[in-house]
């Protein structure tokens, strides 16, 4: 585990006593507050004995398992194959009884007696039609409860939600996009985009780059606080939000203020990809200056996020939508995304903070300017 990891918890045997394993193959899984971290065998062998039950603490440098070493190669294969044997024995052997059962030798009354004598009797249950009406209630609805312990990534993020509310001065401003421009863009090159990159063209390289043009105009949004100092960056590493079965992360993408629109595309797809296995590593998500939040993707109108300490704000991405609008003084439909930034009053005032929202609007609505900056 990590430096910064002390402890977790055993969530998951893959083996069991008796099983075979290669060398570096999966025993088991710990969780921690961070990550999930892959217990592997440090050599091919037997697991003779498990030290801990699932469920339970373990701290970095304990004895988990014991084992014997050897080869796991041909042993396990030898010792799994018989084990579909004697189902398909036994299919063949029920195959072969099966159409044996109505014998022609039996004689008809017999077989006449065999019906009557299998037929249900439905009859009683229908004389009682109070009873069940009666008791149809009780099974329309239930008041059972379930408690389940909480993960201790879900732990630590309730942790650290709440500590970003009680430190910050938090307030939000909101905008509305145009992305008539954007995604005109984005489907006219959407094609070639993957074709000759195989990476799909989204709207967040865009919303990226227009983060990290308007950052530099306005380095208090990129900074934090550390005692009574402020911490200025001449760099952007930006922390996407992603949703995973287990909880909010924040994988971080570093120097984004250098990558083109392709180049990011590419890293959060892998990021993604990552989130998605449940591999994503603590050098993946430590980190970070600013953060991207999109709620849209679930279908988000409008919403306020919350700050990722120690970092100073936060921009909120929404769906986006058909709205009517004024335009050149006529009423027109547009596809409109509402944004927010949630910022910390303690480090940016009013005025940086809707300039900041203001310069990324006009960037997403005409992306040309985007080459110019």
């Amino acid at each position: 585990m990590a430096e910064s990891i002390s402890e977790g918890t055993l969530k998951t045997w893959q083996k069991k006593v008796g099983d075979t394993v290669a060398v570096d193959e999966e025993v088991a899984t710990i969780e921690t507050d961070k990550i999930d971290v892959s217990v592997n065998a440090p050599t091919a062998g037997k697991i003779t004995e498990l030290l801990v039950n699932e469920e339970d603490t373990v701290t970095v440098g304990q004895d988990l398992f014991r084992f014997a070493p050897g080869e796991a190669g041909e042993s396990s294969a030898s010792a799994s194959a018989p084990a579909p044997a004697p189902t398909s024995d036994s299919g063949e052997a029920e195959s072969k009884q099966a159409p044996s059962a109505p014998s022609p030798s039996v004689p008809k009354a017999t077989q006449a007696e065999a019906k009557e004598t299998s037929k249900p009797a439905p009859k009683k249950d229908e004389g009682k039609p109070v009873p069940r009406s009666s008791s149809a209630p009780a099974a329309a609805f239930s008041r059972n409860e379930n408690r389940v312990k909480m993960s201790r990534m879900r732990l630590r993020i309730a942790e650290r939600l709440k500590e970003s509310q009680n430190t910050a001065a938090f307030l939000t401003t909101f905008n509305e996009i145009d992305m008539s421009s954007l995604m005109g863009m984005r489907k006219l090159y959407k094609d070639d985009v993957l074709k000759q990159h195989e990476v799909k063209l989204g709207f967040m390289s865009a919303f990226a780059r227009a983060c990290v043009l308007a950052l530099k105009e306005i380095p208090a949004a990129n900074a934090s606080i550390e005692g009574d100092e402020i911490v200025y960056r001449d760099y952007v590493d930006l922390s996407v939000a992603v949703a995973t079965p287990k909880g909010l992360v924040t994988p971080v993408i570093r120097n984004a203020e250098s990558l083109s629109f392709i180049e990011f595309e590419r890293e959060l797809t892998a990021l993604g990809k990552k989130a998605k296995d449940n591999k994503l590593t603590l050098e993946d998500m430590t980190g970070g200056s600013f953060t991207i939040s999109n709620g849209g993707v679930f279908g988000s109108l409008y919403g306020t996020p919350i700050i990722n300490l120690p970092q100073s704000a936060v921009l909120g991405m929404h769906a986006t939508k058909d709205r009517p609008v004024v335009v050149d003084g006529q009423i027109v439909i547009r596809p409109i995304m509402v944004v927010a930034l949630t910022y910390d009053h303690r480090l940016l005032d009013g005025r940086e903070a809707v300039t900041f929202l203001v310069r990324v609007k006009e960037y997403v609505e005409d992306p040309r300017k985007m080459l110019l900056a």
